[in-house]
């Protein structure tokens, strides 16, 4: 998939707990190659928090995991039997206050928040805070998270108490890892927006947003943590609080399947990979047509190009070399910078799609800009006809959960048809996937998903202010005294 073009996702998550005396896995070099395994996530900043006898040492910068971890700041963390990472998306004027794991220092212990996705009402929360003489250093939601558990914390006979008494306050998505001087804990919100999975590594638990990140390390995968659950892990094992639990409809975002995870990840019982080749299958019977060749936009379209040209006796072909030295290019904070890189980092290989008649097959078309750009590549590299299938539903609506998309003015969807869309970025043809075949491709799947982006039906009030700038007043703004 071209990423600029996309729906962008927030971060991943990950956290580790071996009980005290037995160091035969070093949690922090494991944590830096979970975050490794999760960096298609996000590529802003990254993080670690390293938990010694209660003392947490943390590093966090922008850039990459190889490149903030380097071999003399992986000593200065040191040792130790808890450690939680996070890898993070961020756009515009991202700063390193936004990089997490966010560390607090309090009179009830410390205590280190990651998170995953978007809390709806935080701008509301934090106002609250706000007059009650909280203070801020960022504009990221996970700090809202860190005050509410501490403000819970003061009355709470627990860290995992006060997890559960935020729990109460906070609407919308959230996946978190928590650390306390003695404790790793997870929670997943009600409706189960992102995915947060538990594994065991030795005598160990693992904690991680997706199944790859415990193959990295050797980790067995245990189970995924249920909507609405808080994992505690402790000296005494893993356990679970289930308070919140069955209190809301399952919304499990779909584009974790259409897009954010890895092929090779599982989530809430489901392959990511089978679930890419059903909706190519599903492509191929409600959009055929005449044609010489089936190819996938790298990378995320590939699984569901290989589903199609199955599904319909087209052969498969190689149509792309993608520069692998390339980040994701929708990482990039500007959206010149990311055309700029996206410029060097496909080619078309001129004797798959030279003279033929050309299926490409995409994830999803959020923007136009880039697989307008893909297809011109396409067309000079001699193709005769390009066919754009897309394996899931227009675009139509924006997304309050954890995503870059706050505005319909960014949906080339929202205001065009089909026909036009296709007329727009120089396609033959194209199609979309259905609603209904969007429901049915992920098999196995316990879940419920959240399809708003595609009908508008949001699991949860939307926030009334959507842009991270609410949070930053200028002087002439500035409430008077």
């Amino acid at each position: 998939m071209m990423e600029n073009d996309k729906i962008h996702e927030a971060c991943g998550l990950f956290g580790i707990y071996m009980p005290e005396g037995k160091y035969e896995v070093d949690v922090a070099s494991a944590t830096y190659y979970a975050l490794y395994a999760l960096q298609h996530r996000g590529q802003a900043s990254c993080g670690i928090v390293v938990n010694d006898d209660g003392v947490m040492t943390a590093h966090k910068d922008l850039g990459l995991v190889n490149d903030v971890f380097t071999e003399s700041v992986m000593r200065k963390l040191g040792k130790g039997n808890i450690a939680m990472g996070h890898v993070l998306y961020g756009s515009g004027a991202f700063t390193r206050a936004e990089a997490q794991p966010l560390v607090a220092n309090h009179v009830k212990g410390g205590l280190s928040v990651a998170h995953n996705g978007a809390i709806t009402n935080a701008s509301e929360l934090r106002e609250k805070l706000e007059m009650e003489g909280a203070i801020f250093h960022s504009t990221s939601d996970t700090e809202v998270i860190m005050y509410e558990i501490t403000r819970c914390r003061l009355t709470a006979p627990s860290i995992e108490m006060a997890v559960s008494g935020a729990m109460e306050v906070l609407d919308g998505a959230y996946s978190l890892v928590i650390m306390s001087p003695s404790k790793l804990i997870g929670a997943r919100d009600p409706h189960g927006f992102r995915p947060l999975c538990i594994g065991t590594l030795g005598d160990g638990f693992v904690l991680a947003s997706e199944s790859c990140a415990l193959d990295s390390i050797g980790a067995t995968f245990l189970r995924d943590v249920e909507p609405g659950e808080i994992i505690v892990i402790d000296q005494d094992g893993l356990r679970s609080i289930t308070t919140h639990c069955g209190q809301k409809p399952s919304s499990l975002c779909v584009f974790e399947y259409v897009y954010f995870a890895r092929p090779d990840s599982v989530i809430d019982g489901s392959s990511v990979h089978e679930a890419r080749l059903r909706a190519g299958a599903y492509l191929a019977l409600e959009h055929p047509v005449q044609a010489d060749v089936v190819i996938g936009a790298p990378d995320s379209g590939l699984d569901a190009a290989l589903g199609y040209a199955r599904q319909s006796g087209i052969p498969y072909g190689i149509g792309f070399i993608k520069n692998k030295y390339i980040g994701r290019t929708f990482i990039q904070p500007t959206q010149t910078d990311r055309e700029n890189k996206v410029r060097i980092k496909l080619n078309a290989i001129s004797s798959t799609v030279k003279d033929k008649r050309v299926v490409l097959v995409d994830d999803s078309i959020v923007r136009g800009t880039t697989c307008a750009h893909t297809i011109r590549i396409l067309r000079e590299a001699g193709a005769k006809e390009v066919h754009m299938r897309v394996a899931s539903a227009p675009y139509l609506y924006p997304c309050y959960y954890g995503t870059d998309v706050n505005s319909p003015d960014k949906l080339i969807a929202h205001g065009h048809t089909v026909e036009e869309i296709a007329e727009m970025i120089g396609v033959d043809t194209l199609g979309y996937l259905s609603p209904e075949s969007i429901q049915r491709f992920v098999p196995g799947c316990k879940r419920g998903f959240c399809t708003a982006c595609f009908d508008g039906k949001y699991p949860t009030s939307v926030p009334v202010c959507k842009e991270k700038s609410r949070y930053l007043t200028k002087k002439s703004e500035a409430k008077k005294s």
